[in-house]
């Protein structure tokens, strides 16, 4: 049995909300370069190379990429060979947000009270924060802080079974469809497929960490991605909402059996700014 001190989790979690908001990630900024001589619009293509200069400016200050620094959400895989001490695990990942949204001077977001008063809680706290047990002695820590803009244009459906795969793209795509611009494309769109109400969305949001360009082990799942790109795209939305060929970066489906009588399909979608870091302790 190994012993980890929480307090190493604080420090990493405050790093890695600073990096994921300064550094965008590699296969981000590949895609802009890409899609900087692909997209068809001429719009399209001045906002991707504004795009690859935001990134060079934020990597060289640093400063965030957008001033939506985001919600902390926070995933950790747990080895269950590893023996936390030092005190509460979670207090300790809400202590790392505290002093890498203070430290890095990023935008604190959150509000308590959300129908209420809606006053801030002053140091972007409390994370979402998502546990895994896994086998193994090690932590790994993924910070992926999430702007309103996208998290707000997300959805979640209970369809019924008879729909089917067809009612399940045209829900997706619809989704984007009325997500616009708002959303700041080009987008990453994670869906999560079956499961439970809870359970859907959880899968839709880790789908968002896949790499760019990646693509599904599962076949049939790799298929559905490459349909619901082509018909995201296919609605013409583009960078920043202005038109073009380029709408969707890339669409990630994760997927759990599901109950007999139900069929769930959440959506989550993420901005341009794709932010998320990961240490393993």
């Amino acid at each position: 049995m190994r012993e980890l001190d929480v307090g190493r989790v604080s420090e990493a979690v405050a790093k890695l909300a600073m990096d994921a908001c300064y550094y965008i990630g590699d296969d981000v900024v590949a895609f802009f370069e890409k899609a900087a001589t692909r997209e068809e619009s001429e719009t399209g293509k001045d906002i991707f190379r504004q795009l690859i200069e935001n990134a060079k400016i934020a990597r060289e200050k640093p400063l965030p990429l957008c001033q939506d620094t985001g919600l902390a959400v926070v995933f950790l895989e747990v080895g269950q060979d590893v023996h936390l001490v030092g005190g509460s695990l979670e207090d300790a990942v809400n202590e790392g947000v505290r002093n890498g949204y203070t430290e890095g001077f990023l935008r604190k977001s959150v509000v308590a009270d959300p129908i209420g008063e809606r006053k801030n809680t002053g140091d972007n706290t409390p994370a979402m924060l998502h546990i895994r047990i896994v086998p193994g002695d090690k932590v790994r820590v993924i910070v992926a802080p999430k702007g309103g803009g996208a998290e707000n244009m997300s959805a979640l459906a209970m369809l019924k079974p008879s729909q089917g795969r067809q009612g399940a793209v045209d829900f997706v795509v619809d989704t984007v469809s009325k997500a616009g611009s708002n959303p700041c494309p080009p987008i990453i769109v994670g869906v999560g497929l079956g499961g439970t109400f809870e359970k859907a969305a959880y899968l839709a949001k880790k789908a968002l960490l896949r790499e760019i360009g990646s693509t599904n082990p599962e076949p049939r799942l790799a298929e559905l991605e490459d349909e619901l790109e082509a018909k995201c795209n296919a609605l013409g939305i583009g960078p920043a909402g202005l038109g073009g060929s380029i709408t969707v970066m890339d669409v990630f489906v994760e997927e759990l059996p599901a109950h007999i009588a139900s069929m769930p399909v959440a959506v989550n979608i993420q901005c341009h700014s794709a932010r998320h870091r990961e240490m393993v302790l």
